[in-house]
This record gives structure tokens, C-alpha cells and sequence, in this order.
């Protein structure tokens, strides 16, 4: 599941597959190539990971892909190491980073010294083309390449439109990274009693994620009892009672990178629900049903948002974000809104076979206690929604 952890995953497939979708967008826009920050994104072209949480907030690794020509990793002091199995990978560098921390006063010199060389690798392989798609860059940054007459262009739409469409190898290593989200959720549900916290109730997740080849979780998002509504709140010590309703959503980065986004709720204790419980589950379940029911290729996101479940008018205030969203090795493109919130937010596009996504529901009354939240993974294929996720929907 990684480099220490068996898995059936093809990585040879998987990176081939992954490297030829990120250059088929760079020609199909003529981009010389791409300058990639975003550590998700480094790790879909070129399946090298490094402290991946930590990068995520210091600038010291990046990685250039040319349209026609090399992938140059440029990795952070002593880590070349990590690239030496992957075939993919033609050269590494270390990496210059031009960010306070670790330039100071010499940022502008270093920001220089750092444009120069992306400038030498355009020129070098980008037969005159100086069209650079970048993922994330900073104000210091933009300058320094334009002043070496780089054109910047937009990375973003570049890697989410790559990411979009799942190889088979891609979606062996998804299912892969759900199974060993699911049976956390089992060691979760086992230990669920009353009196355990939510902070010791979430930790279970963590420990298992991590055991089974896992890397980390994104969010805090399990509360109980009043504490599920409003959501979004995170877990705390608060110890979960008797009757309580818990509510998590595992936001999992698992074996092999991908993200096992799943989530239920669960009664605490022997006896039924109450009917406000009862009432609240099958709204959301008939909700998740409905939704996955209409995903089918070919359906336009406005035709789907159209057609998509009702809630109840004093559900609506506790709405999710999302009806849907794409899912890969983290959230992605596209998000899905509400009727309600598409003038303010939404767009337009298609559903294709090959799309991965997430199916959400949040239900929870105005003034009400609780709230229930589930949410499914699935494929969407050409005959419509596979659920990639298997764990019961039960209370």
C-alpha cells in the first residue's frame, strides 16, 4: 500500500497512465509544460511522495513536467533517495525555495536564481514555446518568471481536468485505500460505547489508516449528540451518551495516496432511535438514493442539480456545501451544488464514465438536536453509479 505495505496496485500502470493525462491536457492547450507546488498534485504526475502535510506549507518542493520532454523533480535537501525506483522521473534537483522561512532577506535573490532555472528548462525542451502552466505561485514568484519572459498560465484547470477520468490501476488503488478506511470504521463501531470520547472514538481511525499503509486525515469531522448540528464543528473530549447520535465524516487519505471519503452516522446504545432520529435517517437516505439513482454519463451538472432530491424547507438552512463532488487523491473537481446555490456559485459540465465521486447528505432540522450525515463513494460508469463504498448506511 506504500513503499512498506504489499499492494496489488500496478504502479507502473499507474504512473503511466497518470503522466500521459497531465501532458494530453498541456498539448491540448500548447503549454510548453507545467510547474507543480500543490503536493497532491506532485504526486499524481510523478507518484513520488515527501512529508507530504509539511509541504503543503513550505515552499521546498516542486516538480516541472514538460510537454514533450523530461520530468524534473526538485526535491527537498537529501531526499533524492525517494525518486530512484520511479521510472518516470528523469532527473532530480534540489529544491530552491524563495519563501521567508527559509530565504529571509535574500527571497528576491533566491526567487531569481529559482525563475532562471525554470527559464533554462523551458528553453531547453519547449521547442520556443515560453507557455508555463503553473499549479500555485506567490506574487514574488510571477515576477521573477515574467521577468525571464515566461508566460504563466493556469496549472489548476490543468490538473483538474487530468485527475478526472480513473485509470483501472488508479481505481484498484482507491478501492485499496476504502478498504482500509472501512475497517477502521469497524474497529470504530465496535468500540463505540458509551462514555468513550470523540477525540478517542476519531484516534481509532487514525491508528488503523496508519497500520494498514495509510497517510493521513484531513478533517476532525466527528461530534455527537447536539454536538452534530451544526456541522462542521470538530471532535473534542465531549463523552459520548447513551441514545446519542454520532456523525463523522473520515475525509481519509489511505494506501496509496487516495481518499476514502465516507460518511455515516450511528446510534449510541441497544434501543431504537427516537422518531426525530428515525425521521432524520431516512430523509438523508432517501436523499443519498435519489442522487445516486440520476448520475448517469452524458447528464449535464445543471440537469443533475435540477433533478436532484428535496430536502424538506427546514432542512435546507443545514445543508451541505455539495450535492456531489469528485473524489480521487483528495477531493476534487467537480462540486455539485444545491439548486439553491447555483447562481452564487455553480457551473456547468458533464458526467463522464470514469468519474469517481462523492454522493453527500446532511440532515438536520431548524432548531432541531442532531443531524445525520452520510455520504457515498462510487464509480460512475456507463450504466450509472457502483458504489465503491460498501459499509452499511444503518444506524
Amino acid at each position: 500500500m506504500t513503499v512498506y505495505h504489499h499492494s496489488e496496485v500496478d504502479r507502473a500502470e499507474l504512473r503511466a497512465y497518470r503522466l500521459a493525462r497531465v501532458r494530453s491536457e498541456l498539448k491540448r492547450r500548447d503549454y510548453a509544460g507545467i510547474l507543480l507546488y500543490d503536493p497532491v498534485n506532485i504526486r499524481y504526475a510523478t507518484d513520488c511522495a515527501n512529508m507530504q502535510v509539511w509541504t503543503l506549507h513550505n515552499r521546498v518542493r516542486f516538480a516541472f513536467i514538460a510537454t514533450e520532454g523530461p520530468v524534473v523533480l526538485f526535491d527537498f535537501h537529501g531526499s533524492a533517495h525517494l525518486a530512484a525506483a520511479i521510472e518516470t522521473i528523469d532527473e532530480v534537483r534540489p529544491a530552491r525555495a524563495y519563501d521567508h522561512f527559509e530565504a529571509g532577506p535574500r527571497a528576491a535573490e533566491q526567487a531569481g536564481h529559482w525563475a532562471a532555472e525554470i527559464a533554462d528548462l523551458l528553453a531547453s525542451h519547449g521547442g520556443g514555446n515560453r507557455r508555463l502552466a503553473v499549479d500555485r505561485l506567490e506574487p514574488r514568484g510571477l515576477s521573477a518568471l515574467q521577468a525571464q519572459r515566461v508566460e504563466v498560465m493556469d496549472g489548476d484547470e490543468v490538473m483538474a481536468s487530468a485527475r478526472l477520468i480513473k485509470g483501472a490501476a488508479e481505481l484498484a488503488a482507491m478501492r485499496e485505500a476504502i478498504a482500509a478506511c472501512e475497517e477502521g470504521m469497524r474497529r470504530m463501531r465496535t468500540a463505540l460505547r458509551p462514555g468513550i470520547s470523540e477525540n478517542a472514538l476519531w484516534s481509532i481511525l487514525h491508528q488503523t489508516n496508519i497500520e494498514l499503509g495509510g497517510e493521513w486525515i484531513e478533517t476532525r469531522l466527528l461530534t455527537s449528540g447536539p454536538r452534530t448540528l451544526p456541522w462542521f464543528q470538530e471532535c473534542g473530549p465531549r463523552r459520548i451518551e447513551a441514545g446519542d447520535l454520532v456523525s463523522f465524516d473520515t475525509d481519509l487519505i489511505g494506501p496509496n495516496g487516495y481518499c476514502a471519503d465516507i460518511s455515516r452516522s450511528w446510534l449510541r446504545g441497544a434501543g431504537r432511535p427516537s422518531p426525530a432520529q428515525a425521521e432524520l435517517h431516512e430523509i438523508a437516505l432517501a436523499q443519498i438514493a435519489h442522487n445516486m439513482a440520476l448520475l448517469q454519463p452524458g447528464l449535464s451538472f445543471a440537469e443533475f442539480v435540477e433533478r436532484g432530491y428535496r430536502l424538506p424547507e427546514d432542512c435546507l438552512p443545514h445543508r451541505y456545501s455539495v450535492l456531489a463532488h469528485g473524489v480521487g487523491l483528495c477531493d476534487e473537481y467537480p462540486a455539485l451544488y444545491y439548486a439553491e446555490d447555483m447562481a452564487a456559485f455553480g457551473y456547468d459540465g458533464i458526467l463522464e464514465a470514469g468519474m469517481t465521486l462523492c454522493v453527500e447528505s446532511l440532515v438536520g432540522r431548524r432548531g432541531g438536536r442532531e443531524a445525520v450525515k452520510l455520504e457515498q463513494q462510487v464509480l460512475l460508469g456507463e450504466r450509472g453509479a457502483e458504489p465503491l463504498s460498501t459499509f452499511p448506511l444503518g444506524l
